[in-house]
């Protein structure tokens, strides 16, 4: 069992109990602590490499009212004579950034503190607080880093995101080059990836096989095309693949990165200037709820396939120069005859720290930046306080 199971708040004192009743030991993802920090330097120091540990490693938990012995919970006291959410307030001003924290209550009338710390896209992670030390976790819990780690730590967060981008390119190229798995149909293409921030590293492997079982259990579903249907599935050389007949599929690699590519929900026509004007639209509310519908779904996937957050999406059209936006409301003069001057639209990637997040507003960039890319200001299907209307 680990809390990534259910989101931070909602977890409650049947979850930290759980964790006792099956003896999970402390580890390179959760440490026990029966008190908070204090207010001393030492202590604040010593908070802060539990902190860093855990971001520059998979992240992980710190659970504070919890009493173990030899790394095994044995006691649940609780935390008693505080204000939780000023405890909160305390630590979270210790870190300032990318923590999450609950504070859990028990029939005692005490409460539990439990701390989620993502793993770190910007790690290595340095405490410079009464000393300049890195740390990391293993199964022993934390400890300083050496000098190679350091050096190993640094060049794999500057290459994690050159990794990345490189992703991406061989898969665009691929694709225009008709080398994908299933059949695509001519015309625009649309393609969303989730990438987890360790799926370059070595050690990224994860058991696509369980979503199969899952799925033949009756409990669990495969990760779909963004068609929303699928004709089959397959295992292939790069995981689980699902498709759609029509022209759509999903790829989930061992890495836990997932790739949809579609086309048919941007239309399966040619390009031709001579088409009907209506045959060069992009269907804007189609393409958006496509995709606002999808990415909870292959997320949630990642979750089951115990993925560490952070994630990242990237979203990109090809095939799309000379679309217009399809739009249903009142426009300013010439805005729903500007066409897109490019062929292929790569939105900048975007990243979550958690899997707790909001499709409609991790998303918005990405439609405003294609609606920018037909002449439009943002998205029309958001209102000016970026809330979300609807249909257009």
């Amino acid at each position: 069992m680990t809390l990534n199971d259910k989101p931070l708040d909602m977890l409650e004192e049947a979850d930290i109990q759980r964790l006792m009743e099956d003896e999970v030991p402390e580890s390179k993802v959760i440490d026990y602590k029966r008190r908070l920090p204090g207010p001393s330097d030492l202590e604040k120091r010593e908070f802060l490499r539990d902190v860093s540990s855990f971001a520059n490693a998979s992240g992980g938990h710190l659970i504070y009212g919890v009493a173990e012995e030899n790394g095994v919970p044995v006691k649940i006291p609780g935390l008693a004579g505080i204000d939780p959410d000023k405890e909160i307030l305390r630590l979270d001003s210790m870190v300032q950034t990318g923590i999450s924290m609950r504070a859990v209550p028990l029939e005692n009338e005490r409460f539990v503190i439990v701390v989620r710390i993502p793993k770190s896209w910007a790690s290595p992670h340095m405490i410079t607080k009464g000393s300049s030390r890195f740390y990391s976790r293993n199964s022993a819990g934390k400890y300083p880093l050496d000098v190679f780690e350091i050096r190993t730590a640094f060049s794999i967060t500057g290459t994690a995101a050159e990794r990345m981008r490189d992703f991406r390119a061989d898969a665009l190229a691929k694709i225009v080059a008709g080398e994908t798995p299933t059949p695509l149909n001519e015309g625009p293409k649309m393609i969303l990836q989730v990438v987890p921030s360790g799926a370059f590293e070595p050690s990224s492997r994860f058991d696509v096989s369980s979503l199969v079982r899952s799925y033949k259990r009756g409990k669990g579903t495969l990760p779909l095309p963004l068609t929303g249907l699928f004709s089959g599935w397959r295992y292939n050389f790069d995981g689980l693949l699902t498709y759609d007949d029509r022209g759509s599929y999903s790829q989930t690699f061992v890495s836990g990165i997932i790739e949809a590519v579609d086309s048919v929900i941007l239309g399966d026509q040619s390009r031709d200037q001579m088409e009907p004007e209506s045959e060069r639209m992009i269907p804007s509310s189609r393409f958006e709820e496509t995709l606002l519908e999808a990415l909870p779904k292959y997320t949630c996937i990642q979750e089951h396939l115990e993925v560490e957050p952070p994630v990242f999406f990237m979203l990109s059209l090809l095939g799309v120069e000379g679309r217009f936006m399809q739009v249903d409301i009142p426009a300013k003069s010439g805005i729903k005859d500007v066409q897109i001057d490019r062929d292929a639209l790569l939105v900048p990637e975007i990243m979550v720290e958690s899997f707790e997040y909001s499709p409609e507003e991790v998303l918005r960039p990405a439609f405003d930046a294609v609606w920018r890319a037909a002449g439009w200001e943002k998205s029309m299907n958001y209102d000016e306080e970026g809330r979300r209307i609807g249909r257009r």
